[in-house]
């Protein structure tokens, strides 16, 4: 059954967790939230110059949580840029996540990034009951994200979007790295927990047969995210108990 209640024990069968790195273990809202702010407030006063319409900016924090966090780049620039009334063509959008994306890897490798405090905790206790653990990102720079954060030693697999050529779309490229993940960890996906923010992540993992579907809120989606498949809904790695394995 389904929940929203802020607990969930990892016990019973499950052999190996799958942790998505971007609002999971790392901490990169602030980062991310300024980036695009940097992104679409010149393009947001250049459109309202052009077309004589008051200008609406970006906000860092309302905005950000409202239709960025827990969005593919694309997916949370398409539905902002919906309510403003602002039609864009997939080259264009591109355009504007390209963009993001650098300025947002700029900002990391400036002033660094942090996992969340209780990360290592929570990767320690799972590996120490004897569960696999496995990292995982459709985005291309999860990689040095864990590196920077200190936890690149803690997972038994670490895959991202540079392993994900061929897979076009987002839904795609998440449930071939999460079946990647647990192939290269040698678990069935019945066995195998994951754990995500993205909803695309959610939805993959739920339709790729996993047997415990974890969402992370972090924003407000709660109701959300069980529609989209998650079994049980956590604000943080914290409200994750490790049980003991079936005997």
């Amino acid at each position: 059954m389904r929940t929203t209640s802020h607990e969930c024990v990892l016990s019973g069968d499950i052999t190996a967790v799958i942790f998505g790195v971007d609002g999971v273990l790392v901490d990169t809202s602030q980062a991310a939230a300024s980036a695009w702010k940097a992104v679409l407030d010149p393009f947001l006063r250049s459109h309202a110059a052009v077309y004589e319409t008051q200008c609406r900016y970006f906000d860092a924090v309302t905005d950000y949580r409202r239709y960025m966090q827990g969005r593919t780049r694309l997916d949370g620039v398409r539905q902002y840029l919906a309510t403003c009334e602002i039609p864009l063509c997939y080259d264009a959008l591109r355009g504007l996540t390209a963009r993001h994306e650098e300025l947002f890897l700029t900002a990391v490798r400036r002033r660094g990034v942090e996992a969340f405090a209780s990360t290592v905790t929570v990767l320690h206790a799972v590996r120490l009951r004897g569960l696999h653990t496995a990292a995982v990102s459709a985005t291309r720079y999860a990689a040095e994200l864990l590196r920077r954060a200190g936890l690149a030693g803690l997972f038994d697999v670490r895959l991202d979007g540079l392993d994900a050529s061929g897979w076009c779309l987002p839904a795609a490229s998440d449930l071939g790295l999460i079946r990647l993940a647990a192939g290269r960890m040698r678990t069935p996906p019945a066995r195998t927990a994951v754990v995500e923010e993205s909803l695309t992540a959610v939805q993959a993992a739920r339709h790729g047969g996993f047997g415990l579907v974890i969402g992370v809120d972090r924003g407000g989606r709660s109701l959300i995210l069980p529609e989209y498949g998650a079994d049980r809904v956590i604000t943080d790695l914290s409200d994750l108990r490790i049980g003991e394995p079936v005997a």
